[in-house]
């Protein structure tokens, strides 16, 4: 089992949502992150003062499936959250050791 992560834009969830709903991805965790890179944030002017806003909204999905689904899985993210800009956000794959469903107490991949 492997457990895909990745950092968008916001304004992408919805169709990353969708593109993954259309391969049959059901489950997921969204959350409402910070974060900066090689964006670096954004200079705004608010009531005549100039700040900079160094750490920017993003979305962080979470996934974990089989193996065999890895590939589709980011394949599907990252056509879904490109807008070709820099700030598009990563994706990164970890290995996952053990999953409990905790009403039934399946494990493994009967899990997920």
């Amino acid at each position: 089992m492997k457990k895909v992560e990745a950092i968008i834009r916001p304004s992408k969830l919805d169709e990353v949502k969708d593109a993954l709903a259309l391969i049959g991805i059901r489950g997921m965790t969204v959350s409402q992150v910070v974060g900066c890179g090689t964006q670096k944030g954004h200079t705004s002017v608010f009531r005549g003062r100039e700040y900079t806003v160094n750490l920017l909204d993003k979305v962080k999905i979470e996934i974990v499936v089989e193996d065999k689904f890895v590939e589709q899985i980011v394949n599907r993210i990252a056509t879904a959250g490109k807008t070709g800009e820099i700030g598009d956000g990563k994706i990164f794959v970890y290995p996952v050791d053990k999953a409990v469903r905790i009403r039934t107490g399946e494990s493994g991949e009967d899990a997920i």
